[in-house]
Protein backbone atom coordinates (compact mmCIF):
# COMPACT_ATOMS: atom_id res chain seq x y z
CA UNK A 1 0.00 0.00 0.00
CA UNK A 2 1.14 3.44 -1.07
CA UNK A 3 1.06 6.26 1.23
CA UNK A 4 1.04 9.39 1.14
CA UNK A 5 3.81 11.72 3.21
CA UNK A 6 3.01 13.19 6.41
CA UNK A 7 3.08 17.12 4.81
CA UNK A 8 0.62 18.11 1.77
CA UNK A 9 1.68 21.05 -0.76
CA UNK A 10 -2.46 21.26 -0.04
CA UNK A 11 -4.86 20.45 2.40
CA UNK A 12 -5.59 17.20 3.74
CA UNK A 13 -8.87 14.98 2.51
CA UNK A 14 -10.55 12.49 4.05
CA UNK A 15 -9.14 10.62 1.27
CA UNK A 16 -5.55 11.35 2.33
CA UNK A 17 -6.54 10.01 5.89
CA UNK A 18 -8.13 6.94 4.53
CA UNK A 19 -5.14 6.32 2.25
CA UNK A 20 -2.74 6.97 5.74
CA UNK A 21 -4.98 4.67 7.53
CA UNK A 22 -4.72 2.04 5.52
CA UNK A 23 -8.54 1.95 6.08
CA UNK A 24 -11.49 3.00 3.37
CA UNK A 25 -13.75 6.53 3.12
CA UNK A 26 -16.12 5.37 4.79
CA UNK A 27 -14.28 3.95 7.73
CA UNK A 28 -13.06 7.51 8.17
CA UNK A 29 -16.36 9.00 7.95
CA UNK A 30 -17.65 6.41 10.66
CA UNK A 31 -14.91 7.74 13.38
CA UNK A 32 -15.74 11.27 12.54
CA UNK A 33 -19.67 11.17 12.97
CA UNK A 34 -19.70 8.72 15.52
CA UNK A 35 -22.65 6.87 13.42
CA UNK A 36 -21.46 3.53 13.94
CA UNK A 37 -18.82 0.96 15.64
CA UNK A 38 -15.22 0.76 14.07
CA UNK A 39 -12.96 -1.32 15.73
CA UNK A 40 -10.04 0.56 18.48
CA UNK A 41 -7.45 -0.60 16.03
CA UNK A 42 -8.48 1.20 13.19
CA UNK A 43 -9.75 4.16 15.01
CA UNK A 44 -6.62 4.66 16.52
CA UNK A 45 -4.96 4.72 13.19
CA UNK A 46 -7.66 6.92 11.94
CA UNK A 47 -6.58 9.40 14.63
CA UNK A 48 -3.33 9.01 13.67
CA UNK A 49 -3.41 9.98 10.86
CA UNK A 50 -5.64 12.76 11.13
CA UNK A 51 -3.14 14.32 13.20
CA UNK A 52 -0.14 13.48 10.95
CA UNK A 53 -1.47 15.40 8.07
CA UNK A 54 -3.47 17.99 10.09
CA UNK A 55 -6.62 16.98 8.82
CA UNK A 56 -9.65 19.84 9.62
CA UNK A 57 -13.14 17.74 9.23
CA UNK A 58 -15.51 20.22 8.21
CA UNK A 59 -18.99 20.35 9.93
CA UNK A 60 -20.19 17.42 8.12
CA UNK A 61 -18.92 15.08 10.90
CA UNK A 62 -21.43 16.39 13.43
CA UNK A 63 -24.43 17.13 10.74
CA UNK A 64 -23.95 13.36 9.45
CA UNK A 65 -24.52 12.25 13.25
CA UNK A 66 -27.28 14.76 13.93
CA UNK A 67 -28.92 14.89 10.48
CA UNK A 68 -29.55 18.88 11.16
CA UNK A 69 -28.37 19.54 7.57
CA UNK A 70 -30.84 20.64 5.22
CA UNK A 71 -28.55 19.86 2.10
CA UNK A 72 -29.15 16.67 0.32
CA UNK A 73 -26.17 15.73 -2.27
CA UNK A 74 -27.05 13.79 -5.89
CA UNK A 75 -24.30 11.27 -7.18
CA UNK A 76 -24.23 10.75 -10.99
CA UNK A 77 -21.59 10.13 -13.79
CA UNK A 78 -23.38 12.36 -15.92
CA UNK A 79 -25.33 15.45 -15.93
CA UNK A 80 -26.62 16.35 -19.81
CA UNK A 81 -27.43 13.00 -20.73
CA UNK A 82 -31.59 13.32 -21.20
CA UNK A 83 -32.52 10.78 -18.64
CA UNK A 84 -29.68 11.56 -16.17
CA UNK A 85 -30.94 15.27 -16.59
CA UNK A 86 -34.51 14.81 -16.08
CA UNK A 87 -34.03 12.66 -12.66
CA UNK A 88 -31.52 14.78 -11.50
CA UNK A 89 -34.51 18.00 -12.52
CA UNK A 90 -37.23 15.48 -10.06
CA UNK A 91 -34.42 15.18 -7.03
CA UNK A 92 -33.89 18.48 -7.37
CA UNK A 93 -37.69 20.20 -7.50
CA UNK A 94 -38.74 17.78 -4.52
CA UNK A 95 -35.90 18.06 -2.74
CA UNK A 96 -36.56 22.26 -2.80
CA UNK A 97 -40.07 21.92 -2.15
CA UNK A 98 -39.44 20.17 1.44
CA UNK A 99 -36.75 22.69 2.21
CA UNK A 100 -33.46 20.73 1.24
CA UNK A 101 -30.78 22.61 -1.02
CA UNK A 102 -28.77 20.13 -3.60
CA UNK A 103 -25.48 19.76 -4.70
CA UNK A 104 -24.48 17.70 -7.68
CA UNK A 105 -20.95 15.50 -7.64
CA UNK A 106 -20.00 13.94 -10.63
CA UNK A 107 -17.92 10.53 -10.80
CA UNK A 108 -16.09 10.36 -13.80
CA UNK A 109 -15.61 6.82 -13.98
CA UNK A 110 -15.44 3.73 -12.08
CA UNK A 111 -11.71 4.03 -11.14
CA UNK A 112 -10.92 3.58 -7.78
CA UNK A 113 -9.20 7.12 -7.73
CA UNK A 114 -12.45 9.03 -9.41
CA UNK A 115 -14.60 7.06 -7.40
CA UNK A 116 -12.45 8.27 -4.06
CA UNK A 117 -12.32 11.63 -5.24
CA UNK A 118 -16.34 11.82 -6.04
CA UNK A 119 -16.91 10.40 -2.36
CA UNK A 120 -14.82 12.15 -0.77
CA UNK A 121 -16.23 15.37 -2.48
CA UNK A 122 -19.44 14.18 -0.88
CA UNK A 123 -18.47 13.55 2.88
CA UNK A 124 -16.33 17.28 2.73
CA UNK A 125 -20.02 18.28 2.68
CA UNK A 126 -22.72 19.27 5.18
CA UNK A 127 -24.81 16.35 3.97
CA UNK A 128 -28.22 14.73 5.48
CA UNK A 129 -28.14 12.14 2.64
CA UNK A 130 -27.38 11.10 -0.89
CA UNK A 131 -29.42 10.16 -4.05
CA UNK A 132 -27.15 8.06 -6.78
CA UNK A 133 -28.08 7.18 -10.32
CA UNK A 134 -27.10 4.28 -10.29
CA UNK A 135 -27.69 3.50 -14.36
CA UNK A 136 -23.87 2.66 -14.94
CA UNK A 137 -20.79 1.54 -13.91
CA UNK A 138 -19.58 4.87 -12.02
CA UNK A 139 -23.08 4.97 -10.16
CA UNK A 140 -22.33 1.46 -8.89
CA UNK A 141 -19.28 2.17 -7.77
CA UNK A 142 -20.22 4.97 -5.85
CA UNK A 143 -22.99 3.39 -4.21
CA UNK A 144 -21.13 0.55 -2.98
CA UNK A 145 -18.03 3.40 -1.64
CA UNK A 146 -21.08 5.46 0.20
CA UNK A 147 -23.99 3.51 1.32
CA UNK A 148 -22.14 2.65 4.63
CA UNK A 149 -21.51 6.24 5.10
CA UNK A 150 -24.43 8.11 4.28
CA UNK A 151 -28.54 7.64 3.63
CA UNK A 152 -28.34 6.42 0.38
CA UNK A 153 -31.08 5.97 -2.03
CA UNK A 154 -30.48 4.58 -5.67
CA UNK A 155 -32.04 5.34 -9.31
CA UNK A 156 -32.10 2.69 -10.91
CA UNK A 157 -33.34 0.33 -13.91
CA UNK A 158 -32.22 -2.71 -12.10
CA UNK A 159 -32.80 -3.53 -9.03
CA UNK A 160 -30.03 -3.46 -6.03
CA UNK A 161 -30.05 -5.52 -2.90
CA UNK A 162 -30.09 -4.00 0.19
CA UNK A 163 -30.44 -0.27 -0.55
CA UNK A 164 -33.22 1.92 -0.37
CA UNK A 165 -34.44 2.56 -4.70
CA UNK A 166 -36.44 3.93 -7.03
CA UNK A 167 -36.31 1.42 -10.16
CA UNK A 168 -38.03 1.85 -13.52
CA UNK A 169 -39.61 -1.59 -14.22
CA UNK A 170 -37.30 -1.50 -17.83
CA UNK A 171 -37.32 -5.10 -18.31
CA UNK A 172 -41.50 -5.45 -18.43
CA UNK A 173 -41.10 -2.59 -20.74
CA UNK A 174 -38.32 -3.69 -22.95
CA UNK A 175 -40.42 -7.07 -23.64
CA UNK A 176 -43.53 -5.35 -24.17
CA UNK A 177 -42.07 -3.49 -27.20
CA UNK A 178 -40.33 -6.58 -28.40
CA UNK A 179 -43.66 -8.37 -28.16
CA UNK A 180 -45.42 -5.55 -29.38
CA UNK A 181 -43.14 -6.21 -32.90
CA UNK A 182 -43.07 -9.85 -32.65
CA UNK A 183 -46.97 -9.41 -32.62
CA UNK A 184 -46.47 -7.85 -36.18
CA UNK A 185 -45.38 -10.33 -37.87
CA UNK A 186 -41.61 -10.35 -37.59
CA UNK A 187 -39.81 -13.36 -37.29
CA UNK A 188 -37.03 -12.42 -34.36
CA UNK A 189 -35.91 -9.17 -32.71
CA UNK A 190 -32.70 -7.92 -33.41
CA UNK A 191 -31.15 -5.55 -30.29
CA UNK A 192 -28.43 -2.99 -30.06
CA UNK A 193 -27.37 -2.42 -26.16
CA UNK A 194 -26.24 0.82 -25.02
CA UNK A 195 -24.00 0.03 -21.91
CA UNK A 196 -24.98 -1.57 -18.98
CA UNK A 197 -24.62 -0.67 -15.44
CA UNK A 198 -23.66 -4.24 -15.05
CA UNK A 199 -23.07 -7.55 -16.89
CA UNK A 200 -26.88 -6.90 -18.02
CA UNK A 201 -29.36 -4.06 -17.49
CA UNK A 202 -33.54 -4.81 -17.78
CA UNK A 203 -33.44 -3.46 -21.46
CA UNK A 204 -31.69 -6.61 -22.43
CA UNK A 205 -32.97 -9.21 -20.32
CA UNK A 206 -36.40 -7.91 -20.77
CA UNK A 207 -35.93 -8.54 -24.99
CA UNK A 208 -33.94 -11.76 -24.33
CA UNK A 209 -37.16 -13.28 -22.19
CA UNK A 210 -39.47 -12.08 -24.51
CA UNK A 211 -37.96 -14.04 -27.47
CA UNK A 212 -37.35 -16.95 -25.46
CA UNK A 213 -41.23 -17.05 -24.40
CA UNK A 214 -41.87 -16.90 -27.69
CA UNK A 215 -39.77 -19.34 -29.14
CA UNK A 216 -37.78 -17.46 -31.09
CA UNK A 217 -34.07 -17.07 -32.40
CA UNK A 218 -31.88 -15.27 -29.96
CA UNK A 219 -29.73 -12.79 -32.58
CA UNK A 220 -25.97 -11.60 -30.87
CA UNK A 221 -26.25 -8.28 -29.12
CA UNK A 222 -25.16 -5.17 -30.91
CA UNK A 223 -23.19 -2.75 -28.61
CA UNK A 224 -23.01 0.70 -29.01
CA UNK A 225 -21.71 3.40 -27.03
CA UNK A 226 -22.63 6.50 -25.89
CA UNK A 227 -21.11 8.04 -29.12
CA UNK A 228 -24.41 8.08 -31.73
CA UNK A 229 -22.11 7.33 -34.49
CA UNK A 230 -22.05 3.72 -33.24
CA UNK A 231 -25.16 3.47 -34.04
CA UNK A 232 -25.34 4.73 -37.37
CA UNK A 233 -22.48 1.87 -38.29
CA UNK A 234 -24.13 -0.71 -36.97
CA UNK A 235 -27.54 0.52 -39.22
CA UNK A 236 -25.81 0.76 -42.22
CA UNK A 237 -24.89 -2.96 -41.89
CA UNK A 238 -27.88 -4.15 -40.56
CA UNK A 239 -29.47 -2.37 -43.59
CA UNK A 240 -27.61 -5.18 -45.60
CA UNK A 241 -28.96 -8.22 -44.16
CA UNK A 242 -32.18 -9.23 -45.61
CA UNK A 243 -32.97 -11.62 -42.48
CA UNK A 244 -32.73 -8.47 -40.45
CA UNK A 245 -36.48 -6.79 -40.54
CA UNK A 246 -37.07 -5.44 -36.31
CA UNK A 247 -34.57 -4.11 -33.88
CA UNK A 248 -35.00 -3.02 -30.62
CA UNK A 249 -32.66 0.01 -29.69
CA UNK A 250 -31.57 0.25 -25.98
CA UNK A 251 -32.54 3.92 -25.90
CA UNK A 252 -33.95 6.99 -28.21
CA UNK A 253 -30.60 8.44 -29.54
CA UNK A 254 -29.47 5.39 -31.08
CA UNK A 255 -32.73 4.08 -32.57
CA UNK A 256 -32.37 7.67 -34.05
CA UNK A 257 -28.57 7.17 -35.63
CA UNK A 258 -29.60 3.66 -36.62
CA UNK A 259 -32.51 5.05 -38.52
CA UNK A 260 -29.97 7.45 -40.30
CA UNK A 261 -27.51 4.73 -40.90
CA UNK A 262 -30.47 2.52 -42.48
CA UNK A 263 -31.92 5.49 -44.48
CA UNK A 264 -28.48 6.26 -46.17
CA UNK A 265 -27.89 2.94 -47.25
CA UNK A 266 -31.17 2.87 -49.39
CA UNK A 267 -33.39 1.47 -46.97
CA UNK A 268 -36.66 2.70 -45.44
CA UNK A 269 -38.21 2.49 -41.45
CA UNK A 270 -40.60 0.33 -41.29
CA UNK A 271 -41.12 -0.80 -44.71
CA UNK A 272 -38.12 -2.64 -44.46
CA UNK A 273 -37.26 -2.58 -41.03
CA UNK A 274 -38.87 -1.71 -37.74
CA UNK A 275 -37.11 -0.03 -34.91
CA UNK A 276 -38.20 0.72 -31.13
CA UNK A 277 -36.10 2.81 -29.13
CA UNK A 278 -36.86 3.18 -25.49
CA UNK A 279 -37.48 6.64 -22.58
CA UNK A 280 -39.18 8.66 -25.13
CA UNK A 281 -36.86 11.75 -25.62
CA UNK A 282 -38.65 14.52 -26.26
CA UNK A 283 -37.62 14.37 -29.84
CA UNK A 284 -38.96 11.23 -30.54
CA UNK A 285 -42.20 12.16 -31.27
CA UNK A 286 -41.04 14.88 -33.81
CA UNK A 287 -38.49 12.71 -35.33
CA UNK A 288 -39.34 10.62 -39.04
CA UNK A 289 -40.31 8.60 -38.90
CA UNK A 290 -41.92 9.06 -34.94
CA UNK A 291 -40.72 6.30 -32.86
CA UNK A 292 -41.85 3.57 -31.10
CA UNK A 293 -40.60 3.40 -27.31
CA UNK A 294 -41.30 3.25 -23.50
CA UNK A 295 -41.87 6.34 -22.03
CA UNK A 296 -39.72 6.45 -19.23
CA UNK A 297 -40.50 9.31 -16.69
CA UNK A 298 -37.27 9.70 -15.00
CA UNK A 299 -38.49 13.16 -13.27
CA UNK A 300 -41.11 11.11 -11.53
CA UNK A 301 -38.49 8.73 -10.59
CA UNK A 302 -36.26 11.39 -9.00
CA UNK A 303 -39.38 12.16 -7.02
CA UNK A 304 -39.96 8.99 -5.47
CA UNK A 305 -36.37 8.17 -4.86
CA UNK A 306 -35.71 11.80 -2.87
CA UNK A 307 -39.43 10.97 -0.87
CA UNK A 308 -37.92 7.68 -0.04
CA UNK A 309 -34.75 9.68 1.40
CA UNK A 310 -37.22 11.91 3.19
CA UNK A 311 -38.82 9.02 4.75
CA UNK A 312 -34.98 7.76 5.88
CA UNK A 313 -33.85 11.36 7.28
CA UNK A 314 -36.78 11.66 9.22
CA UNK A 315 -36.74 8.22 10.97
CA UNK A 316 -39.29 6.21 9.22
CA UNK A 317 -39.08 3.13 6.72
CA UNK A 318 -39.22 3.57 3.24
CA UNK A 319 -39.82 0.67 1.27
CA UNK A 320 -36.75 -0.75 -0.04
CA UNK A 321 -38.26 -0.98 -3.42
CA UNK A 322 -40.11 1.43 -5.53
CA UNK A 323 -41.22 0.60 -9.09
CA UNK A 324 -42.43 3.17 -11.80
CA UNK A 325 -43.62 1.14 -14.78
CA UNK A 326 -42.65 2.84 -18.21
CA UNK A 327 -45.62 2.69 -20.43
CA UNK A 328 -45.67 1.96 -24.59
CA UNK A 329 -46.15 4.70 -26.95
CA UNK A 330 -46.92 3.82 -30.51
CA UNK A 331 -45.73 5.70 -33.28
CA UNK A 332 -44.70 5.04 -37.11
CA UNK A 333 -41.55 3.37 -36.79
CA UNK A 334 -42.83 -0.20 -36.55
CA UNK A 335 -45.10 -1.74 -39.04
CA UNK A 336 -45.62 -5.56 -40.13
CA UNK A 337 -42.26 -6.86 -42.35
CA UNK A 338 -42.95 -6.16 -45.81
CA UNK A 339 -43.90 -8.73 -48.40
CA UNK A 340 -41.61 -7.14 -51.65
CA UNK A 341 -38.05 -8.75 -51.40
CA UNK A 342 -35.67 -6.30 -50.23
Amino acid sequence: MTHPPATLDRPATIADVARLAGVSVPTVSRVLTGAARVSEERRHRVDKAIASLGYRPSAAAQVLASRRSMTIAIVAANTSRYGYAEAIRGVEESARAAGYAVIIVVVESERNDEVRAAVDAVLRQSVAGVVILKFDPPGVAALKALQSAVPVVALSGVPEAGVPQAVLDESEAAAALTEHLLNLGHATVHHVRIPPSGKEDGRTTGWRLALQRHRKWVPPIEDVSWDVTTAYEIGTRLAKDPEVTAVFCGNDETAMGLIRGVFDSGKKVPRDISVVGFDDHPLASMFIPALTTARQDFAELGRHGTAQLMALLEGESPLALETVEPPLVFRESTAPPSKHPR
